[in-house]
């Protein structure tokens, strides 16, 4: 095994961030997370809090923080435009003051450093799919700004840290993710088409649905990250981090109902300000300098998300055997199938916590 490293989250009680916290445990790392619950949440680490390796700090990281690590994983701000567009000022502060602080404890400890940047940084893209050397069309003052441009400039941090004071900067820009533990009222179009469905309400799409998202499955991503960090010095991103498999959103709305075996009827909306049409990204660097590459596809990823919603909406803390998990999903996709609920999978069984795959919720 390698060394035990002291590992600093930022923002580790969220969705990505908590995935995160128990790969780096399994790994055989300590590990320190920081959270303010804006978006995070005590519970999603849960089942973390007694073990040795774990601590959770409630911390904001506009404000400094003194601690001694080997290794920092910068994941600290909301990420759908529900949740960076409610307090847009305090978006940028902690993109732009949050990398300060982190980089400045960087460069006191020596730590080598990770910054979770976001496709959002390439904008309402002119380029398909998206490589890293493109700079990118964002609009500096519409209302996604301030996670995009606090994106960027967080981006410009790292690079001139690195530059100027010889920071090791790892910079990884993430297209969207799906998967447990997402918030169910956090806006995004996977969330929110699964939990309209399991619902039976109607699916609500923003734009005539001809728009395109690549969506990665949260551990495929989770092991980019372990990969980027762990690679050598001189590979300091930025690298592309997404599923290259493109979809309509209006596809992802059909494949939701089927899965779900939902009775809802797709409505559209008119599209947002600034939202992109079109998104997907080149991972050839990725491949090259890390070997990786998403190996999940939608539909399984999606099956094990649907499973997580369905317990979260009906607050049941069961443990369904994957078996009988999957059997449940099986029958949904009959196509002369009646409808039957994913919670048919949970009924009567028992357990301290619902588990995803190897991971525990």
């Amino acid at each position: 095994m390698h060394d035990r490293k002291r590992v600093l989250v930022t923002g580790g009680a969220g969705f990505l961030g908590s995935f995160l916290c128990e790969r780096l445990i399994r790994d055989g790392h300590d590990v320190l997370c920081v959270d303010n619950y804006f978006t995070g949440s005590r519970e999603n680490v849960q089942h973390l809090l007694d073990d040795p390796h774990f601590e959770l700090v409630r911390h904001d990281v506009t404000f400094p923080l003194y601690v001694e690590v080997d290794e920092i994983f910068n994941l600290a701000c909301p990420a759908s435009p529900v949740h960076y567009q409610f307090d847009p000022v305090q978006t940028v502060k902690t993109n732009v003051h949050g990398a300060i602080n982190m980089l400045g404890l960087a460069k006191r400890t020596g730590a080598r450093i990770f910054q979770a940047s976001t496709s959002e940084v390439y904008g309402d893209p002119d380029i398909h799919p998206q490589p890293e050397l493109y700079r990118g069309s964002v609009n500096p003052i519409g209302p996604r700004a301030c996670y995009d441009e606090g994106k960027r400039c967080a981006e410009t941090l790292f690079f001139d840290y690195h530059r100027q004071y010889g920071v090791d900067i790892r910079v990884a820009r993430i297209f969207n993710t799906y998967g447990p533990r997402m918030h169910p009222n956090d806006g995004r179009v996977v969330s929110n088409f699964i939990v309209q469905a399991l619902q039976d309400q109607p699916i609500t799409i923003f734009g005539d649905g001809t728009q395109t998202r690549s969506f990665c499955y949260v551990e495929d991503l989770i092991e980019g990250f372990v990969r980027l960090m762990g690679a050598p010095r001189g590979v300091t991103g930025p690298i592309n981090l997404g599923n290259p498999s493109e979809f309509e959103v209006r596809e992802l709305a059909e494949l939701v109902i089927a899965l779900t075996g939902s009775r809802s009827e797709i409505v559209y909306r008119p599209l947002p300000t600034d939202d992109p049409t079109r998104r997907k990204p080149d991972i050839g660097r990725a491949r090259e300098e890390l070997g990786w590459e998403p190996t999940i596809s939608l539909r399984d990823g999606l099956e094990k998300t649907i499973i997580y919603f369905d317990w979260k909406l009906s607050e049941r803390r069961v443990s369904p055997p994957a078996a009988r998990a999957e059997e449940a999903i099986s029958v949904s996709r009959a196509p002369d199938a009646a409808r039957v609920p994913v919670n048919a999978a949970l009924a009567g069984l028992n357990g301290a916590h619902l588990s995803i795959g190897s991971h525990p919720l």
